[in-house]
């Protein structure tokens, strides 16, 4: 295997956002350059002031007539007042009864807002598809294994770098996960795919034709040799199978470059519908030989396909679990080993656009459709014999770039 070609500084890296002029070294030589008074009451007293009363003679003693009719009246007032006391015996009040029904608050109401991922069609907050997508590139050399971050990738890509080595490159955007790597140098057709997501591209170096893409066709470079404070060389393994990043940092960086989003319409999705009698149950892609080749094991109860490679289980570093994408791809695309370039490699060549078959595994069977890119910064699409847009199940999408569909086989 030939080294990658990397890229340092040979003066302080400029400031945001400019882009510096990279010169070539290898990733072992990268490697060494790490670095919130009551009121008062006023009582009003009413005087009463009775009238005096003028006694006159005239009026005492009585007279006979005086008498009996004062008596009389006397006489009727003790009735009255008999009568009032007697009746405000009989009376009792009554009390008003209120009943009073204590009402149980309703509970919140549960608000789900989602939308279907761009990169993915998996349900996500809306704000899941403001984000720009992230292609990172991963290592797959068996010193990079098991890698961090695949499995949360919407969609991987994956090809022959060179050597007969494949290397992944994983597109983010519905998920951030804390660890993705380890990160190794990008080649032009990953620069293709790439832009058709308008994602910018987290790498270390590349070859002497990716770099010299990187500006003529306007790739947002998120290169570890211009921005290294975004990255990490973790102690647990050595240069160059080490650097290691997060999609949050790789975020924060886009923002301070300008880049907020990515303009990309996502591809036609369906509902998952499992086959009653699946016709794909085993894949299995050979691009390379046994090390880099692929197998997959259709799982019908996640209607997925787990998949392994070199023969064992392909797992996450951090969850241990096996990856199992729900859509398996291979692109038939020519390819060649490419002359002896400058740097003494052979780095592969992919004619990535155009159009192709596309074998698309997904429900446990097999859909022969086409790929279509026309230029680099047109989308990869997928349409059925028909020329229709072949819908896709919604999850994590895993494409293999294969030299002729001999590199297939499946039962």
């Amino acid at each position: 295997m030939h080294n990658d070609i990397k890229v340092v500084h040979s003066k302080p890296a400029p400031k945001l956002p400019l882009i510096a002029t990279p010169i070539f070294k290898t990733p072992e030589e990268v490697a060494s350059h790490d670095t919130v008074l009551p009121p008062e009451q006023n009582n009003n007293v009413n005087e009463v002031i009775m009238p005096s009363i003028k006694r006159h003679k005239k009026f005492w003693p009585p007279t006979k007539k005086q008498s009996l009719i004062g008596g009389g009246i006397l006489l009727v007032l003790l009735v009255i007042i008999s009568g009032s006391v007697y009746m405000a015996g009989q009376y009792k009040p009554t009390t008003a009864v209120i009943a009073v029904t204590k009402t149980k608050p309703k509970p919140a109401v549960k608000v789900t807002n989602t939308v279907a991922s761009t990169l993915s069609g998996l349900p996500v907050a809306p704000a899941a598809n403001q984000r720009p997508i992230t292609a990172i590139m991963i290592e797959n050399t068996p010193a990079a294994r098991p890698q961090s971050g695949l499995s949360q990738a919407g969609v991987v890509f994956e090809a022959l770098a060179e050597g007969g080595i494949t290397r992944f490159m994983a597109l983010f955007q519905d998920q951030l996960p804390p660890n993705v790597g380890p990160i190794r140098s990008v080649r032009p057709y990953y620069l293709d795919w790439a832009l058709g997501f308008d994602a910018p591209l987290a790498h270390v170096g590349g070859s002497p034709q990716a770099l010299a893409d990187i500006p003529t066709l306007g790739i947002k470079n998120l290169d570890y040799m211009f921005y290294p404070g975004s990255y990490t060389r973790i102690s647990s393994r050595q240069a160059p199978h080490n650097v290691y990043t997060s999609i949050a940092n790789l975020i924060s960086l886009e923002a301070k470059l300008g880049w907020s989003s990515s303009s990309f319409s996502g591809w036609a999705r369906k509902a998952d519908a499992p086959a009653q009698a699946p016709t794909a149950t085993t894949i299995n892609f050979n691009p390379s030989y046994a090390t880099y080749n692929d197998q997959y094991s259709y799982n019908k109860t996640t209607n997925s396909y787990n998949r392994s490679e070199g023969g064992a289980p392909q797992i996450g570093a951090t969850n241990n679990n096996q990856l199992s994408p729900k859509v398996v791809i291979g692109l038939i695309v020519p390819w060649t080993e490419g002359a002896l370039d400058s740097s003494n490699a052979y780095y592969s060549v992919y004619q990535d656009l155009g159009s192709g078959p596309a074998y698309v595994f997904q429900d446990g069977s097999l859909t022969i459709g086409q790929w279509n890119k026309a230029t680099a910064q047109t989308p990869l699409t997928f349409t059925d014999a028909n020329g229709q847009p072949l819908k896709l199940n919604a999850g994590q999408t895993w494409i293999t770039a294969l030299a002729s569909s001999n590199e297939i086989s499946y039962n």
